[in-house]
């Protein structure tokens, strides 16, 4: 009988010991590891890429690179880095998984599964503000390099100092600065935000300050052109009946250059690719400004100059102005690579451009071997 006790009460220590590792291990938590100052200074190098890395990642205050993986964001720095370096700030939820990522000067802000906002202040790594979530978000999913997370996060967009949430037709804005709750409201399904201040979706456009419609504005359903990661500040729109529209500005103007399908805004000027050449043209009255190569693409606007691929995978720097004539253009290639890739998503700031480069033919998933042009998929290049 005693044996029997003694095993019994073995049994009982072992099963509790098994309770507490499983409760340590598998208990709701947050590691947050802040940023030693100080932090990065800003700094200036010749135009030109300057590193390749695994993971894409989102620029923030042209200082430091945060990365998102299915629990965690961190971030490092400088953003010419040759790689990815030991992370200067990291967050860490468990078992909650990252939902997007956005960011507004030094400003981080993350959404969870749990519905929770979650702002970091990129120069500290310390929380600036958190509202814990009502709804819902959708897992992670940002694959290998975690670029749907941090380029084109469903339900989060940016519009000046507020970040919108959506979930499903509803939509909660929150003030950058402090995280207070501006206005919610039930509007349409996930939009986009122009740079006129407007949350543009399918049944008209909202003034992203009040949450009130907009009056007069063309009927969709719309296609967002020239626009910020996250589907964020667009420039330009096409209507439903086609016609073009900068959207820069809180009034629409009509472009009549961008009608052409595949055309596209960037700084002044309007992008067409014809057959023969990627023409720039005056937005109103059509007029020929310039040309460039054939098959050349417009990534986006980095300060007062534009920022082109060419077919043969060159980064050439053009005036985004009619006036303006400069040029630069060098090869998008890390050391010895070969420039068959195609490109997969993008980011392009006052001073740089990220490509996440996917391998030419390759598989439609992410989740497939051989979709991603190399390991180190992602270029980074200085403007």
């Amino acid at each position: 009988m005693r044996k029997v006790l003694l095993r019994s009460l073995s049994a009982l220590v072992v099963a509790a010991a098994a309770v507490l590792v499983g409760w340590r291990v598998l208990a709701p938590a947050e590691v947050l590891a802040g940023v030693e100052p100080p932090y990065p200074v800003d700094s200036t190098i010749r135009p030109g890429v300057t590193g390749r890395m695994p993971v894409a990642p989102l620029i923030v205050d042209e200082r430091i690179r945060v990365y998102a993986s299915k629990r965690q964001i961190r971030a490092d720095a400088p953003v010419h880095a040759e790689t990815v370096y030991t992370a200067i700030w990291s967050f860490r939820r468990w078992p909650e998984q990252l939902s997007g990522v956005v960011a507004a000067g030094p400003t981080v802000i993350s959404r969870w599964t749990d519905g929770d906002l979650v702002a970091i202040d990129g120069r500290t790594g310390k929380i600036s503000w958190r509202v814990s979530g009502t709804k819902p978000a959708d897992g992670f999913a940002g694959h290998r390099t975690g670029a749907d997370t941090v380029w084109r996060p469903v339900g989060m967009r940016v519009a000046g100092d507020t970040v919108l949430v959506t979930a499903g037709a509803h939509v909660d804005a929150y003030a950058i600065n402090g995280g207070t709750r501006r206005w919610t409201a039930a509007l349409c399904a996930d939009g986009f935000t122009t740079g006129g201040g407007r949350y543009v979706c399918a049944d008209g456009a909202y003034d992203t300050a009040t949450g009130t419609k907009i009056a007069s504005f063309p009927a969709g359903p719309y296609t967002p052109l020239a626009c910020d990661v996250a589907s964020s500040g667009c420039r330009g729109l096409r209507d439903g009946a086609g016609q073009g529209w900068l959207s820069g500005a809180a009034t629409l103007r009509r472009a009549p250059a961008l009608d052409m399908a595949g055309s596209t805004v960037a700084g002044d000027l309007v992008f067409q690719p014809k057959a023969d050449a990627l023409v720039a043209v005056d937005p109103v009255s059509g007029a020929f400004v310039r040309r460039y190569p054939a098959g050349a693409q417009v990534l986006g606007t980095a300060g007062d100059i534009v920022v082109l691929l060419t077919a043969d995978r060159r980064l050439m720097e053009v005036a985004a102005t009619a006036r303006g004539k400069g040029r630069l253009i060098y090869a998008a290639a890390y050391g010895p690579e070969t420039r068959k890739w195609d490109v997969g998503g993008v980011q392009v700031t006052s001073r740089f451009v990220a490509i996440e480069r996917l391998a030419p033919g390759g598989p439609k998933s992410p989740d497939t071997p051989g979709y991603y042009y190399s390991v180190d998929t992602v270029l980074v290049a200085e403007v």
